[in-house]
């Protein structure tokens, strides 16, 4: 499941300088023979991280798990927990792989807002080395699956990590993965972490934003990817004000509103509405 952002807000400042010298220089390579084909422009979307089902009429992007099937007919973005482990794998990887987890105070470090998901620990150049060792196997049963694109989530856990970890690490871990994801002939897309979204869109082929008009950050998305935006809010806390976040001049657009369970169609608690 996705880190979401909560109420409190908490920002750490990273110097743009920084940032721009950790992106710039590093494309993914020469094209491969499929070259990376970004979503269409402006297309409906749908995020079914909870389970997939029929897209509604009129959806042209799907996000599905990787551990599902892409959605046919229709441009498929393969979920992938970049940062931090899914649920089911934190016991493992912290008998397995401990030293590639974050730790602090002589235990693992977790999501603030999911206590079953670790941080990687993404701090040094051999620890990354070892973590795409883990996580390119699953960019590449993506593109095997056939999905188009990649979501990497978590790549604002730097935010989370007590000071541990920096924009700087977390940009150097996302470049391997993206050109392992250009080497598959796959899109790949920034989640989240819109202060990082113009020097990042050199790097991304597109981005992932959860709740922007939330948080009156969709106008650094659309200025670093164009069209480019998936955008996804949250009815719990947008139901009654979606029509207006539908209205901003600028808005993404390819928004959706979403309960934040992200339900299957026809379950109890499911909340789909398209701009």
């Amino acid at each position: 499941m996705s880190s979401l952002l909560v109420a409190v807000r908490r920002r750490f400042c990273v110097a743009a300088a920084l940032v721009a010298l950790a992106v710039s220089g590093c494309a993914a390579g020469p094209p491969t023979a499929s070259a990376p084909v970004p979503p269409p422009v402006g297309g409906g979307l749908d995020y079914q991280l909870g389970g997939a089902y029929d897209p509604p009429t009129g959806v042209d992007v799907v996000v599905r798990d990787s551990t599902d099937e892409p959605a046919a007919g229709v441009y498929s973005v393969c979920y992938l927990n970049g940062f931090q482990t899914q649920p089911a794998d934190s016991e493992r990887m912290l008998a397995d792989s401990p030293e590639l987890i974050l730790t602090a105070g002589g235990g693992p470090v977790r999501d603030e807002n999911w206590s079953d998901e670790l941080l990687f620990d993404t701090g040094s150049a051999g620890k990354r080395t070892a973590l795409a060792a883990l996580l390119l196997p699953q960019v590449t049963a993506c593109a095997a699956a056939g999905f188009d694109a990649v979501e990497l989530d978590n790549l604002d856990s730097y935010t989370r990590s007590a000071g541990l970890l920096t924009a700087e690490d977390n940009v150097a871990f996302a470049r391997i993965l993206v050109t392992g994801a250009h080497g598959e002939g796959l899109a790949i897309g920034q989640k989240n972490a819109a202060d990082l979204a113009g020097p990042l869109s050199e790097l991304f082929d597109f981005a992932v934003a959860e709740e922007c008009d939330r948080w009156q950050e969709c106008g650094l998305y659309r200025a670093a990817y164009g069209d480019r935006v998936l955008a996804i809010e949250y009815a719990d806390d947008l139901r009654e004000d979606f029509a207006a976040a539908c209205a901003v001049p600028g808005r993404p657009r390819s928004m959706i509103l979403r309960d934040r369970d992200l339900t299957v169609a026809g379950a109890v608690g499911y909340v789909y509405e398209r701009c």
